[in-house]
């Protein structure tokens, strides 16, 4: 096996091992292999062992594991792409193979278009065994072969260190929704911020395996996964273990839009994070894993305008909070300014914020005005779609943008600085008028999954 080298265009077969965990240390080991290469393990670490479960719990526990396992591949499968994918040490069921399938064609869709890949019918699961039968109801109605678990009412909320899951955090503290705050790796900015919540905190541990390095200085592919379903998957898996019945993310509508590419059609950076993902998922959990385990964005009602406006409701997160991903980077994060105040999520948050605080308040959080500096207009024309399409990153659709831009060019304290300016003179005379105010996209939407106890109170407290 020592002989073994990687060779991308070579290999044929990915494999997913095995998986295991050890109740006694709270570690999940996945396995993975290219053709008869050297097994890649990765490790989960959940904080609480021992962790002792009863039959049914233990059971969920396996399929959530198995559910982690294949969906945490796509870290791996990604490196060579091969046309064959085997599952060694447990069988699989249609609806499995069609999540999985789901997620890995659309969730890798950025990473086949920068690297000139299709994956449109490439990418098939093996299907060695029936789906179970679907004798009771899942907690969405669903047929399913879960049982009720009897999960307690608590919710694991992950927060990542930007405005969004802190808006969560604040609405489920106002509405008595028993919470702990979740995060998944070593980040400091995201322990900071989810310490400054005052609530009760989770970290869980996520050790890639080292070969994967070496394949990506070896000629591997290589680019963006669906992380927010994959942490989602980890998040499940330690629900289960610590009985608990919600697993909350923070994904706003916006993030159901993609970028549209001149010749390509519509890419989504962040499809994982979008409504069709949070659907699938989360109906599956309640299918096969728990059918008392829910799982929903309490966001997705919300576009991103919206959710700005709830940020700006407190400043008790302005010098903690930040977006910036250049922050955050998979080899170590350089907190040295939370805000490099250039990339695209810089940009946004500046310009979906700035109608909704005070000029000095949000150049306090970003130590600087970025709209008026004229170096930063590609930038900017970007998240408008003016002469270039919607960045790959988790930022609002063109229209918030626009209409977020033209609010301000209504705005004395706004209108002379560079790039409000410029807005106001060059595009927004290319624009319909109708279409360029905020109201209309500050409207909750009812397409979600939120737990109907909660949603009336919580859509009251949106609207406010």
């Amino acid at each position: 096996m020592s002989e073994w080298k990687f060779n991308r265009d070579a290999i044929r077969a990915f494999r997913f091992v095995r998986c295991g965990f050890d109740a006694q240390t709270g570690v999940a080991q996945l396995v993975y292999a290219f053709d008869d290469g050297p097994e890649m393990i990765e490790t989960i670490t959940v904080p609480g062992a021992p962790f002792v479960l009863d039959v049914q719990r233990a059971e969920a526990a396996e399929r959530a594991l198995r559910l982690l396992h294949l969906i945490a591949g796509v870290s791996y499968y990604k490196a060579a792409v091969p046309s064959e994918i085997r599952i060694d040490s447990y069988a699989n069921d249609a609806d499995t193979a069609a999540l999985i399938e789901l997620i890995y064609v659309n969730g890798l869709g950025e990473f086949a278009y920068r690297n000139g890949l299709n994956l449109h019918g490439k990418i098939n699961f093996p299907v060695s065994e029936p789906s179970p039968a679907r004798g009771g109801l899942g907690g969405d109605g669903v047929p399913g072969s879960a049982k009720t678990l009897g999960l307690r009412h608590h919710a694991l909320v992950a927060i990542g260190g930007g405005k969004d899951s802190l808006v969560s955090i604040e609405a489920l503290r106002t509405l008595g929704v028993e919470q702990t705050v979740t995060w998944i790796g070593g980040s400091q900015l995201i322990r900071a911020c989810a310490e400054r919540t005052g609530l009760p905190t989770l970290n869980l541990g996520r050790a890639l395996a080292p070969q994967l390095f070496d394949y990506n200085r070896e000629g591997a592919w290589n680019g963006h996964i669906p992380v927010t379903v994959l942490n989602s998957a980890i998040m499940v898996f330690a629900a289960v273990l610590l009985g608990v019945d919600q697993v909350v993310f923070s994904n706003e509508r916006s993030a159901s839009y993609g970028s549209v590419i001149e010749g390509t059609g519509e890419v989504n950076h962040q499809w994982s994070k979008g409504w069709a993902c949070e659907r699938a998922f989360g109906e599956y959990v309640q299918r096969h894993v728990a059918a008392d385990l829910h799982y929903y964005s309490l966001l997705r009602p919300l576009s991103e305008l919206a959710v700005a406006r709830q940020f700006a409701k407190t400043d008790r997160y302005d010098a903690h909070f930040s977006s910036c991903n250049r922050n955050f980077h998979i080899l170590g994060e350089r907190p040295a300014s939370r805000w490099c105040g250039v990339c695209p999520k810089c940009h946004f948050v500046f310009l979906a914020l700035a109608p909704f605080m005070p000029k000095p308040r949000l150049m306090g959080i970003f130590g600087r005005n970025l709209l008026d500096d004229p170096a930063q207009i590609p930038g900017f024309d970007a998240l408008l779609e003016y002469q270039n399409h919607k960045p790959f990153e988790c930022v609002g659709e063109g229209r918030e943008s626009r209409a977020a831009m033209a609010a301000l060019a209504d705005r004395p304290e706004w209108r002379e600085d560079a790039l409000v300016d410029r807005f106001a003179h060059e595009i927004r005379p290319q624009l319909d008028a109708g279409e360029l105010a905020i109201e209309p996209l500050l409207v909750i939407d009812d397409e979600h999954r939120i737990p109907a106890v909660l949603w009336e109170r919580l859509r009251a407290q949106f609207a406010a």
